[in-house]
């Protein structure tokens, strides 16, 4: 047989098998999907029991008018609860009660107040520890100090030094005569949520400094090399550069501190108890189920709470997502 007859039978040979190849792959990624599953499903049904349940259980009680004296004879009521009209004209219910509403406006004031004030300086203190510098190991370690307190603790040793009658500081603001006299900082119906939301920037910021210290150790140097060769100064290369490529950790940052304002109990329980003045979502629902021991609409407030940060973190969610897609 000639060369070009051998040539052209290899030319005319059939291709491998290219379905069994696919057949094959398509079993290997089913079993991949098989074995994650099978990692996943007992932290599913741990997650399922442990917060699944309570959470199911408390949108129902919701809908009852149960009581905590006695839990067992609760009666479906439908969404009495949210919003009723009695026959007299009058409006009742969760969604009626301007208690209510203030804390939802105290509690959304406390979360775009502390989260704004925590990103900045958390972006600041990270840019910082960022650069190299000697002792840049201990510095970090004391910075984590705040976070690393216990908010029962924290709020307790603030509420010690912002006291009208020994607090430390009001001394050392008289001291050095920013004030004429003491300033009571949590009792005060105009100070108190700006008492309580200095106090959460004091503990948390060192949190969000972390995150974004993460983000930023994963930059590649080569880019700041290069803005620096075609002239770019600092403060150029961090909007360009710098902010665009930390922004998937910053949103993650922002987003599960956003959860953790929305839900603040301790901090402001702690600083001012029940005033509705800085009260929040979980403190009003604290209120109703355990003081006033009205379970079904404390239940229905913990439920619009739920709902609040389930839509506050999808928006976030939503819009970091957007934002990032139109940038690349």
């Amino acid at each position: 047989m000639s060369k070009s007859a051998s040539a052209s039978g290899a030319a005319l040979a059939p291709a491998p098998d290219t379905g069994a190849r696919r057949g094959r792959r398509a079993s290997l990624e089913h079993e991949r999907v098989r074995a994650a599953w099978m990692f996943l499903m007992p932290m599913l049904v741990v997650l399922a029991l442990v917060a699944g349940w309570p959470l199911a259980r408390t949108i129902w009680f919701g809908f009852t008018n149960a009581n905590l004296a006695d839990l067992h004879h609760a009666e479906w009521i439908g969404v009495s609860n949210y919003l009723s009209h009695d026959d007299d004209g009058r409006w009742s219910g969760l969604l009626a009660d301007p208690d209510w509403w203030r804390a939802v406006r105290n509690t959304i004031a406390f979360t775009i107040a502390s989260v704004a004030l925590e990103t900045v300086f958390g972006m600041v203190v990270a840019l910082v520890l960022n650069t190299p510098f000697r002792g840049r190991g201990i510095v970090r370690a004391a910075v984590l100090i705040p976070w690393a307190i216990p908010t029962i603790v924290s709020a307790r040793m603030w509420g010690w030094m912002l006291n009208d009658q020994f607090g430390i500081l009001n001394h050392a603001l008289m001291a050095i005569g920013v004030l004429s006299h003491p300033v009571a900082w949590t009792a005060d119906p105009h100070l108190a949520l700006v008492a309580v939301v200095l106090v959460d920037v004091w503990k948390t910021t060192p949190f969000m400094a972390l995150l974004i210290l993460a983000g930023l150790q994963l930059l590649p140097a080569d880019c700041f090399e290069a803005a620096k060769i075609d002239g770019a100064s600092a403060v150029q290369a961090f909007f360009r550069i710098t902010l665009p490529l930390i922004r998937p950790a910053l949103v993650v940052a922002v987003v599960f501190r956003a959860l953790d304002a929305l839900r603040v109990f301790d901090l402001i329980y702690v600083l001012t108890s029940n005033s509705t003045d800085t009260m929040s979502m979980s403190v009003y629902a604290r209120q109703q189920l355990v003081d006033f021991q009205e379970v079904g609409y404390g239940s229905a407030a913990s439920t619009l709470l739920f709902l609040v940060i389930a839509f506050c973190v999808t928006v976030m969610i939503f819009v970091g997502r957007s934002r990032s897609a139109s940038e690349s």
